[in-house]
């Protein structure tokens, strides 16, 4: 399942240096997730980087975009070229 930025986001700026796939920019008011670009960090790290630094827990599950594990690494696969 991707992640989302909620509106409680403080544009602090710390997650979108964090992810591996680029996943995140700033938007009008506050930081994005691409949701077809996030992979919870599937592949990269064990658990997602954006939310281990985020000062205000404001990265949730994106209930719009739920995804298995398995579909997970099928997008870091497309995404990074790796196996």
């Amino acid at each position: 399942m991707a992640l989302m930025i909620t509106d409680e986001c403080i544009n602090c700026d710390v997650c979108e240096p964090e992810c591996p796939n680029n996943a995140i920019s700033q938007g009008d008011e506050i930081y994005i997730i691409d949701p077809d670009k996030c992979t919870e960090c599937v592949g990269h790290f064990d658990t997602p980087q954006c939310r281990e630094v985020c000062p205000v827990d404001c990265i949730p599950a994106d209930p719009g975009h739920v995804e298995s594990k398995d579909q997970l690494m099928a997008k870091f696969i497309k995404l990074t070229g790796s196996k």
